[in-house]
This record gives C-alpha cells, structure tokens and sequence, in this order.
C-alpha cells in the first residue's frame, strides 16, 4: 500500500507572524509576536482611511488635538518596516512611533500599509508607496477628506519610512525626482520637501562589514536578513536586483534625479548599518543633498522598539529640526 503524502510543513518563518508551508501556502497572524502597549494619551486624534480599494488597502491618520489656531500642519509619511514580508499600520510599535510623530513633530503622520511577500512581490510595495503618495493629492483637491485638507500643509510633506519602509521612501524620491512624478504632484500644488530614511534596507550580493560581522542574536540578523529578501525578491533574483540594491547591476542611473534633501538614519550596532553610509555617500559624491545621521551602539528599528529612549528622543528632535527647517541639515 502506498505510503500517505507529508503533510505540509513549515519551510519559512518570520518572527512568528509570517509562516511559509512546504505547499506553498502562507498563514500570516494579525498581531505581531510581541506583546507592546499603546501609549494613547489622548494629545493626538487618528483614524483610518482607504486609499486603494480595489487592493483592500488602508492607511492610520494622525494629528495633534490642538493646532494653534487652525494652522496648517507639514504631512510627514511613515512606511513601516519588516522586510516587506510582515509589518502593519495597526500594530502597537507603528501606532506608538506615530503618535509621537505627530505630537512631537506638529505633523499630520500618514501611515500606509502595502501589499507583503511572498504573497506579492517586489515591486508591489513599492506601487503602493506611491498610490498613497497620489492618494494624499487627491486630499487637496476639492472634494478631498476634510480631515486631511482642513490641517495639512500640502506644500510641505516629508516621506519617511523605516527598514523596508526606508527602501520604499528610496524609491519614491528617485520616482517624485523626476519631470514625470513630480507632474503628477503638481496638480494638486503637493511639494515633497524631504526624505527621512530610518536604517533603510539594501541589499547585495557582496557582504559589507556590518552584515558579516553582524552576531546571530541581533535582532536584525543575517539568517533573518537574507531570508527577507528570498521571500519578497522577484522569483529568481539575487539581492543585487535594482529593488534591493539602488547600485546595482541594471539599477537606474541616479546622477539626473533630483532627490529633495535625504536625511538617512543608521545605527551602530545594525547589520544594515555600512550599506546605508554607503548608500549617503554615493549619493553625496553626485552633488545630492544627502546627510547621514548615526547613532552609536544603537540596534535595528530601536525608535519603534521603544520610541520612549533617550536615543528615541534625540532622534525625533533631530527630525524636527529636518522638518521645521524645510528640510535643512544641522
């Protein structure tokens, strides 16, 4: 008598959220594997919006209660991190590094979700960074969501994004760089003064010193690290795909792009930290307003692991410094 299949097992895992069978099927859990409080004390109003239906896709608004008057508040984005395989815009480290966006900052914080891997693989989160981009366009056009057109600055927005998140702001400002996609802002008179990349994840097929010296009980390790990338690069591509690595092989030239003022954050102890002052100082030797900004012996993602540390709080004066400067360094 013949012997009964296996049963599917699990062949790939993300920090207990993500799971990827020998049958290719994937079971996500809603909340993350760490249990976290939110911190709502009330200072900041929020909801929800869709701004892709079609793709059940939605974004969390932030603002703060009090405006001073009425005034108009600079937009400031926040793609959350995960190695485009996991993350979410409702989980309690993205609400808590929100909320203190926006009250610290005096911004209206955009928070979008996007489509994950391997369920859908790069570049589609990349499309839907800037579906919500166009999205916040089409909010200051008449008909727009008051909520939104009532507080914001559309002259003054700031695209933000953490890990994965920081790619994804990478690749809108080579997108909105261009004649072309600043056209499809100009409309709508939505002017992106600048970029905050926090620990953005490159990649490449070439280890840097940060990813081989990198310990395994990092929390951002290699096994970790390269495993991100298998499960949300194109089938078949290396990390040297122009996605994961703006340098690489068949990557677009970057010289003509007009990238507004780029501030890029790194930490001292994370795996992507030499990728990253790699990345700023590329981009620095072809005449784009870029600084680096590198905060010492600090792990990946430490802001929205407790975005109540002293290094928490330096970094977000250091942003409001970028935002309240129309995006001009220290």
């Amino acid at each position: 008598m013949a012997s009964a299949e296996a049963a599917p097992h699990v062949v790939d895992e993300c920090r207990g959220v993500l799971f990827v069978y020998s049958d290719g099927t994937v079971v996500r859990r809603a909340q993350p594997g760490f249990a976290t409080p939110v911190r709502d004390d009330g200072s900041v109003e929020w909801k929800d919006a869709t701004f892709d239906a079609a793709r059940g896709l939605g974004l969390r608004l932030y603002r703060p209660r009090e405006r001073g008057g009425g005034r108009r508040l600079p937009v400031f984005f926040y793609y959350h991190g995960g190695g485009f395989c996991i993350g979410s815009r409702a989980w309690p480290n993205c609400q808590n590094y929100c909320l203190r966006l926006a009250a610290d900052l005096g911004a209206v914080v955009v928070a979008p979700d996007y489509r994950l891997a391997p369920e859908h693989r790069l570049p589609a989160a990349i499309d839907d960074g800037a579906a919500a981009v166009l999205w916040l366009a089409a909010q200051a056009r008449d008909g727009g969501d008051p909520w939104v057109a009532e507080a914001a600055d559309f002259g003054r927005v700031y695209i933000s994004g953490d890990s994965a998140g920081g790619t994804i702001a990478h690749h809108l400002a080579v997108r909105f760089g261009t004649p072309a996609g600043r056209a499809e802002l100009a409309p709508a008179a939505v002017v992106i003064r600048g970029y905050v990349q926090l620990m953005p994840f490159f990649g490449g097929v070439e280890r840097t010193r940060s990813e081989a010296e990198c310990p395994d009980d990092a929390f951002l390790n290699r096994p970790l690290n390269d495993r991100y990338w298998r499960l949300s690069l194109p089938e078949g591509a290396t990390a040297d795909h122009p996605v994961a690595n703006p340098f690489g092989p068949g990557a677009p030239a970057l010289e003509a792009v007009e990238i507004a003022p780029t501030m890029v954050v790194v930490g001292g102890s994370d795996i992507l930290h030499d990728r990253a002052v790699d990345y700023a100082a590329r981009l620095k030797a072809m005449g784009k307003p870029v600084e680096v900004r590198d905060f010492e012996g600090q792990q990946h993602g430490f802001f929205t692991i407790d975005p109540w540390s002293d290094a928490s709080a330096e970094l977000m004066r250091v942003i409001k410094r970028f935002v309240d400067s129309d995006g001009r360094f220290d």
